[in-house]
């Protein structure tokens, strides 16, 4: 492949960006590609390249304030005809400004696929900007941030993190791109402790007067206020007080650089903290592996590559407690975390004392945690990115137009080579991926998409559904089921976001029916089966019933009442016989439907007893006088009337005031 690396900062910068720019570099020129680096350099006029024509370098006004950072311009139409000449498969951007902007103008214009790492915890870098110390410029700096994260990782085709901590942080910000963790791998062996150099030490210890029976702890990297430096000096002040033999080597350069060094002198500890500036890149392994431990109390670290160089020169770590080392810094075993000055103290008192056995042990220790972290893996890992993100750009697809329907959106989509698909997607997809008329989606985008439709289509199914009647989760899990093809996983899912929206709720639900199950006269045990049967669990049932167990006796007596005035014509006995029976299927228990029809008033019902014995009397000797006449006629009456609950004394005062017809002697 022919790669382009662009970044603001590369070697003889010393940063951790220019050093996994150089890092990457050189590993895919090992593994055979043509690499390309575009960079900045201090100074006026346009573009000039280096030697061996493959360091493109755009000038730019040297920033003193920001380390020695290059603000060159986005716009280089000259530079821009001589990364065209390049004829580049993929353009990884390394920063997002400047540089970062000039590669994604390159990518846009000449249809070249675009891959980004996500370097830097910007919004811990807002101080800078914000002059006046105000919290308000503050929030609305890192509020840009966010929405300037977002936008230039929405231009690339993939996202390349360096830690999970970025990867959280870069989801926090809506970064709708696929983001890849790829630590920065080191050349390990160049700062293994088996090429430590004697000399060096000693020249390093004579220079500052450190002696043998003292622990040297070293701090590499830029000095800036989000480094926390100010916390690490405050420690090692309260150590020297408490006189434990430990010294301090800063090494490195930055905007706090003299403020640091004023704040030593003014301490009066300039005699064991050191400031040695920046040094040369070739000599940092042997400060390194000169030192007896690495300190470091930053907590805007997107990787930590100062910490991983740390442990593979064999050196335990003091940090403040941060994702970004969950991996890196066991506690005992591969150093020590601290929370302020007063524990930093503590911790460096109780370094001093560990045994040679010990420090040899958490050596191994620190040596081994670090082999994940090798530039060949590095390489190898970004590689695969390359050619994944090659392969999509080929297969893209461009959204022709978009038709929004109920949930569903429906994308008319046209590919490279001019075939057409239509491809329905839910609205938390369409917005959570940031698509738009003419964006694009990738062959693999549209794979996933499709295995997600069926889902959305169901989804749509399942509101429609929910719209005409309420339903429970077992309901529509039923219906999911039966009526689509979805996978047990997926109508889980369904089932889920459903709930999660309200869309789906078994307890209102319940509570609604056992309202108006109530109102309509059913009974406890009605209610139970009936919601049973639509899934809602019994416990659920049986909790909800339970707050409104007050009104069961006086729903039973409304029913009773209500069967009471339908049964005028009966006798007592049988409607309450009926009443009691009727409450039962109702749902009512036994003992409430006995006990309500005991203490119901039937003194109405007694006044019509006697017609209504009358008219039991007349209607079965209509029904029953075309087969049988005389005494047989009037033994079937009488049974008629004893099954409807009458009274055998009423029944035979009552049909002796009746009048028989006699067969036999043909007369009344």
């Amino acid at each position: 492949m022919r790669i382009g690396l662009f970044t603001d900062t590369y070697p003889p910068y010393i940063n951790g960006v220019a050093n996994s720019t150089y890092i990457l570099r050189n590993e895919l020129c090992e593994m055979g590609h043509e690499v390309y680096v575009v960079t900045t350099y201090p100074g006026l006029g346009g573009h000039k390249w280096n030697e061996d024509h493959t360091v493109l370098m755009l000038a730019g006004p040297e920033l003193k304030f920001l380390y020695g950072y290059v603000a060159t311009s986005p716009i280089h139409l000259s530079a821009q005809e001589e990364v065209r000449k390049l004829n580049l498969d993929i353009i990884h951007a390394q920063t997002e400004f400047g540089v970062g902007i000039f590669a994604r103008i390159c990518a846009k214009v000449m249809k070249i696929p675009l891959v980004s790492t996500y370097h830097t915890t910007y919004e811990d870098y807002t101080h800078y900007i914000n002059f006046i110390n105000s919290k308000t410029v503050d929030n609305i700096a890192k509020m840009a941030v966010a929405k300037l994260s977002r936008l230039y990782g929405d231009s690339s085709m993939e996202v390349i993190a360096p830690s999970q901590k970025t990867k959280e942080m870069l989801l926090g910000y809506h970064v709708r791109r696929e983001i890849s963790v790829i630590p920065t791998g080191l050349k390990l062996d160049q700062f293994s402790p088996d090429h430590f150099n004697p000399d060096f030490r000693q020249e390093l210890y004579d220079r500052y007067g450190i002696t043998e029976n003292e622990k040297l702890i070293i701090y590499v990297g830029r000095l800036a206020e989000e480094k926390a430096l100010d916390l690490v000096i405050r420690g090692f002040a309260r150590a020297i007080e408490m006189k434990i033999p430990v010294k301090l080597l800063i090494v490195g350069g930055g905007p706090d650089l003299e403020p640091l060094t004023k704040m030593t002198k003014q301490m009066g500890i300039d005699h064991s903290v050191f400031l040695a500036g920046p040094q040369p890149s070739g000599t940092i392994a042997d400060y390194y592996r000169s030192a007896d431990a690495f300190i470091s109390a930053s907590l805007s670290e997107t990787q930590g590559m100062t910490f991983i160089e740390a442990l593979a020169s064999g050196l335990p770590l003091f940090a403040r407690r941060d994702e970004v080392l969950q991996d890196l810094l066991i506690d005992q075993e591969t150093g020590w975390y601290f929370t302020d000055e007063e524990d930093l103290c503590e911790k460096l008192a109780g370094f001093v004392q560990i045994s040679p056995e010990r420090m040899e042990t958490m050596k191994e220790r620190c040596l081994a945690i670090v082999k994940p972290y090798s530039s060949v893996t590095f390489g190898k890992r970004v590689e695969e990115v390359y050619l994944r993100t090659i392969e999509d750009y080929r297969h893209q697809y461009r959204i022709d137009s978009i038709r929004i329907k109920d949930t569903l959106v429906q994308l008319y989509l046209i590919s490279n080579q001019d075939e057409e698909i239509r491809l329905y997607v839910s609205m938390d997809d369409f917005y959570e991926m940031g698509m738009q008329k003419d964006g694009t989606l990738t062959s693999r985008q549209i794979e996933e998409l499709r295995v997600r439709e069926e889902a959305a289509l169901a989804y749509q199914k399942c509101i429609r559904r929910l719209a005409v009647k309420d339903r429970t989760c077992k309901e529509i899990y039923d219906f999911l089921t039966k009526e689509t093809g979805c996978a047990i996983n997926v109508i889980n899912s369904i089932v889920d976001r459903l709930e999660e929206q309200g869309f789906l709720d078994d307890e209102r639900l319940c509570i609604h029916q056992i309202e108006f199950m109530k109102k309509a006269g059913y009974g406890h045990d009605k209610i139970v089966r009936n919601l049973k049967k639509r899934g809602i669990p019994y416990e659920m049932i049986e909790s909800s019933l339970s707050t409104r167990m007050d009104d069961e006796r006086e729903n039973a007596q409304k029913y009773a009442r209500r069967i009471q005035q339908t049964h005028r014509h009966d006798s007592v006995r049988k409607t309450r016989d009926y009443i009691r029976s009727a409450m039962i299927r109702q749902g009512f228990s036994s003992d409430l439907a006995s006990d309500v029809v005991e203490h119901m008033d039937f003194s109405e019902n007694q006044l019509r007893e006697d017609d209504n014995l009358r008219h039991c009397i007349q209607k079965a000797t209509r029904r029953l006088a075309h087969q049988y006449s005389g005494k047989e006629l009037k033994d079937r009456v009488f049974r008629s009337c004893v099954s409807q609950g009458f009274r055998y004394e009423d029944i035979n005062a009552a049909m002796n005031e009746t009048e028989w017809y006699d067969e036999e002697n043909q007369r009344f």
